[in-house]
């Protein structure tokens, strides 16, 4: 069992008359975790149920308040995995803590399109929402050997947690096909009621080749054979359902500075490569920049959420092709991070960046030098 980073800001999110949510991509261990922190509330009665039960969405989306004491009766904690799929769960739920004054309430989601939009409004001020995502580097209580062993494993086939688990190479590669297949376009498909996915697949291996690049959306539109609002829509929904992320552009009105479109990664590289059929070491890769990069800042990112790390995240590049991977912005001043997986490769800040902002940090991350930096 993986300790997860995240279990000792979800126990101590459990109070009376409260909602907690953990929102996060399917697979990422939501359920496996509620029910570890199920079994640390020992002294505690806890009503575990499905939202993907019939009989349990009956109930819950019914919005009487008789049926729902009934149900709840004698238990301090409800705790509802998969509470997406209740409809009206947002209003049901607002009326178990107003009725309820010790009742404390844990629900999982996959999507945080879907759910948040549907418990947010009715439960203001008394929830709580948090995020897990795949297993992070300080999740795994490496020494630095065992890290310079494995890292190789997890820019090619990533971090969740089956994969990590997994013994063999197949094994990894069986579990990312069947995340890829079976789970990572569920919830986008049931949120915009579509039935193929071959067209978001063909977006997301677009973006996958495009990791640390200026994407166009009228490019990726042509290629697709759609407009550009379609494209920007379904990144947006990708977004939300915890596959990529985006990094804006970063400006202070300089007119070199390009800031027009984000750039977009994926929150795990496992995840990148299976969608581009490719789990070829290191050694015969040409796109090992990429994933020293995207691997670089997604875990950057993932702690920061966990930490609560009030930073705002760029990219920075210039119109004559001066950049920089990552900017952090944290109440004013600015680190700047460059990634390169050659440890011997000497890089310098570009002078365009120096020169604007001359109190800002500038970091070179390589593989020697990663733990320090995350």
């Amino acid at each position: 069992m993986i300790k997860r980073k995240i279990e000792n800001q979800i126990l101590h999110s459990l109070k009376p008359a409260n909602v907690t949510g953990l929102f996060g991509a399917r697979r990422t261990g939501k359920t496996v975790l509620m029910h570890e922190i199920k079994n640390k509330l020992k002294q505690n009665k806890v009503l575990l149920v499905q939202g993907d039960n019939l009989d349990v969405a009956d109930i819950l989306s019914s919005q009487r308040l008789s049926i729902l004491k009934r149900f709840i009766s004698g238990y301090d904690y409800l705790f509802i995995d998969e509470a997406q799929k209740i409809p009206n769960i947002g209003q049901s739920l607002k009326l178990l803590v107003d009725s309820i004054a010790n009742l404390s309430i844990f629900i999982t989601g996959s999507s945080a399109l879907d759910l948040r939009n549907k418990t947010g409004e009715p439960l203001t001020g008394r929830s709580n929402y948090l995020y897990l995502f795949p297993i992070v580097h300080s999740e795994l209580n490496e020494d630095y050997l065992s890290y310079k062993e494995n890292l190789e494993s997890k820019l090619i086939y990533g971090t969740y947690p089956r994969v990590i688990t997994s013994k063999t190479l197949d094994g990894k590669v069986d579990v990312l096909n069947s995340i890829k297949n079976g789970y990572l376009l569920k919830d986008v498909l049931e949120l915009d009621n579509q039935k193929d996915s071959t067209f978001i697949f063909n977006l997301l291996r677009l973006i996958a080749f495009q990791i640390g690049n200026d994407i166009s959306y009228s490019e990726l539109a042509s290629n697709l054979n759609v407009n550009k609002k379609t494209i920007q829509r379904y990144l947006n929904i990708l977004e939300k359902s915890y596959i990529i992320f985006s990094l804006p552009g970063f400006s202070r009105n300089l007119r070199k500075e390009y800031s027009k479109t984000p750039r977009y990664y994926f929150w795990d590289n496992g995840i990148r490569n299976s969608l581009i059929s490719n789990y070829n070491t290191i050694s015969l890769r040409d796109d090992i920049g990429k994933l020293w990069e995207n691997y670089c800042i997604s875990e950057k990112l993932k702690m920061a959420t966990y930490n609560k790390t009030h930073a705002n995240y760029y990219f920075w590049r210039t119109y004559d092709k001066q950049e920089i991977d990552l900017i952090e912005e944290t109440s004013g001043q600015l680190n700047a991070f460059e990634f390169k997986w050659n440890a011997n490769k000497k890089v310098k800040v570009p002078k365009a960046f120096s020169d604007a902002y001359i109190n800002a940090k500038f970091n070179l991350v390589n593989p020697d030098n990663f733990v320090d930096y995350i």
